[in-house]
């Protein structure tokens, strides 16, 4: 996945608010070893029962992560956005999760959306052609109906 080469900067939290985020940011360098297809039926599976995210709280979730991990804060967009939603999920709530590519120049990116917005993401985004997107369960888009033969 490519990202800005320059760390992101955020507040340092409190170290008794820091417990959620190391083990949202611990769990998601586990998950990001997973196959493609196998992380995004996990992040599916754990999104199950969740009421959506609003902008802010995401946007919350996403600075408490960076704010504890040098990985997540730097060149790891996929861990970072795991991360993310596993923090959102924690609280009940769940963000949208895309993965995604660009042609030209050619890379890949991982990120976290809100109201299908993204959040906090530098740069444009709409260059990207999303490939796995884990969308809280009632709002899955483009889910053909499976029926019983």
């Amino acid at each position: 996945m490519t990202t800005p080469a320059v760390a992101e900067q955020a507040p340092r939290l409190p170290w008794c608010r820091q417990f959620g985020p190391r083990c949202a940011a611990g769990a998601a360098r586990l998950l990001v070893r997973l196959p493609p297809a196998r992380l995004h039926r996990v992040l599916g599976v754990v999104s199950k029962g969740s009421r959506p995210a609003g902008y802010a709280e995401v946007a919350y979730a996403r600075r408490s992560v960076v704010s504890v991990s040098t990985r997540c804060a730097g060149l790891g967009c996929l861990q970072r956005s795991v991360a993310t939603v596993l923090l959102c999920r924690a609280h009940g709530r769940w963000a949208d999760w895309c993965t995604g590519f660009r042609t030209e120049p050619f890379g890949a990116h991982a990120w976290v959306e809100a109201g299908g917005r993204p959040v906090d993401e530098p740069g444009e985004l709409s260059v990207f052609r999303t490939v796995l997107a884990v969308r809280r369960p009632d709002e899955r888009r483009n889910t053909p109906e499976r029926s019983r033969s």
